[in-house]
């Protein structure tokens, strides 16, 4: 019964018991099994994106009127293992001039930035990696890897195109972090703890419902950060090939292509963890594999979100993007935190249910004033010609051949 509701715990108490009965000493087989613990969590990461994979284009050939993977297996459901096996077998292929170090250790970064951040992920009452007390700030550090993979991948491909992919990436990744950063005040205002663990747990009433406009903005912050469309500006074909990943082939390249997926699971997961209340639910507390469920649930539909998005938006245009987010974005969540900090604090002591309207109507003034600041800008950008209805308008006529005007 043990087993059932709890399969994790119960795991590592048998491995506990295990290791020990050989004869190792305690700290040696906390070790042990925390190593076995990681290989196991991060190779079954891995093994999933194969599933992703093949879910992410079967949705989006839906999306767009194809058909998706349907040749290799029932469905095309082995097409990802088919991918696999011939990028293993590709061959790898160096550019001249590269410099190595930083060329061969971008792949592996990219990697292990996504799947160290599972680490402080929170997904039952009792199924996580660590429970740092600034878990919060543990996932916005370790997040940065992944820049730092990317322009190392630029810059280690001796290509002005992966170069520049790579000077872009960079660019918007520490743009859009400053109102992801901003925003994350908001859950850490409400809860008091930076811990994933407890921000999950305080969850009564999920953040969407207390500051819907926070979780919109997290969510937008978080795609830009994967770098999925409409922000896919890394991957502009017409102007940069192919991006920072360029040069690469073989493995190298899909091991970019393993973090390009296993990061887009892992923003839903953050987006279920912050503000869906993640693992909570009815009995999750009591049963840990029901609220291991859950949040299976909650983070597949977030990640069907980001997929719709992927198949239906199209590109934004670099300025554009830089616009919208030091313009829109960083201005609203500056504004949004303050309001929220000063309504936490004038309400101190009151219950939560008395709390929630009072932050909904601040949302909903920000929101407002957002929309009244779009309108206006798009309104100073647009030509007076177009405007001014007073003038008259020009109208094309066809010129008339002599013999149609005899006539």
């Amino acid at each position: 019964m043990d087993f059932l509701r709890d399969p994790i715990a119960f795991f590592t108490q048998w491995l506990q018991t295990t290791l020990l009965g050989w004869g190792l000493a305690e700290p040696a087989a906390q070790v042990v099994g925390f190593a076995i613990g990681a290989f196991m969590a991060a190779t079954g990461a891995m093994l999933f994106v194969t599933v992703l994979i093949w879910a992410e284009r079967k949705l989006i050939g839906r999306i767009q009127d194809r058909y998706g993977p349907n040749r290799v297996g029932p469905f095309g459901i082995f097409q990802s293992i088919a991918d696999l096996v011939k990028i293993f077998i590709k061959e790898h292929i160096d550019p001249v001039g590269m410099d190595w170090l930083p060329f061969n250790l971008a792949p592996v970064l990219s990697v292990a930035a996504v799947l160290t951040m599972w680490v402080a992920i929170p997904f039952a009452v009792t199924i996580y990696g660590v429970d740092f007390n600034v878990g919060l700030l543990y996932l916005v550090a370790v997040g940065g890897l992944g820049e730092l993979a990317i322009i190392m991948a630029g810059w280690g491909s001796n290509n002005k195109y992966a170069l520049l992919g790579a000077f872009r990436a960079v660019g918007m990744f520490i743009s859009y972090e400053v109102p992801m950063v901003i925003t994350l005040l908001i859950p850490v205002m409400l809860t008091g703890s930076l811990s994933m663990n407890e921000i999950v747990r305080q969850q009564e009433v999920w953040y969407i419902v207390v500051s819907p406009l926070a979780a919109l903005i997290f969510f937008i912050t978080q795609v830009a950060e994967v770098g999925r469309s409409p922000f896919d500006l890394t991957e502009a074909e017409s102007e940069l090939v192919s991006g920072f990943n360029v040069e690469y082939s073989g493995l190298k390249f899909g091991m970019f292509y393993v973090a390009d997926f296993l990061h887009a699971f892992t923003i839903s997961l953050l987006f279920s963890a912050l503000f869906l209340g993640g693992w909570r639910g009815p009995g999750a507390a009591e049963i840990p594999i029901l609220g291991f469920i859950y949040f299976a649930i909650k983070s597949s539909l977030v990640y069907f979100l980001v997929i719709l998005m992927r198949g239906s938006l199209p590109r934004f245009r670099v300025d554009h993007m830089m616009d919208f987010n030091w313009k829109l974005l960083t201005p609203i969540s500056l504004v949004l935190v303050i309001l929220t900090a000063l309504a936490l604090k004038l309400m101190a002591g009151l219950s939560l249910w008395v709390q929630i309207p009072v932050l909904l109507v601040l949302n909903g003034l920000v929101f407002v004033l957002a929309q009244q600041m779009i309108t206006g800008f798009f309104r100073r950008r647009r030509p007076r010609e177009v405007g001014d209805r007073s003038r008259p308008v020009a109208r094309y006529s066809p010129p008339q051949s002599d013999a149609g005007s005899q006539g």
